[in-house]
């Protein structure tokens, strides 16, 4: 098994750890609805994904 040969710097595993940190989920808007929505999704107020239908949403 390898073993790594010099102990790593402060710097660099805090340059690792920052690539990982959370980013915010990127939002579209619905061409249909207009209606915020994460990208590959189908649309929760519509129902629609890549301008065909693809879930029945029921009005309250």
């Amino acid at each position: 098994m390898a073993v790594p040969k010099r102990r790593q710097s402060k710097s660099r595993q805090k340059m690792r750890r920052g690539a990982k940190r959370w980013q915010a989920p990127i939002l579209n808007k619905c061409p249909e609805c207009g209606s915020t929505v994460l990208s590959h999704i189908a649309c929760p107020s519509c129902g629609y994904y890549k301008g065909r239908k693809v879930l029945v949403v029921n009005d309250l």
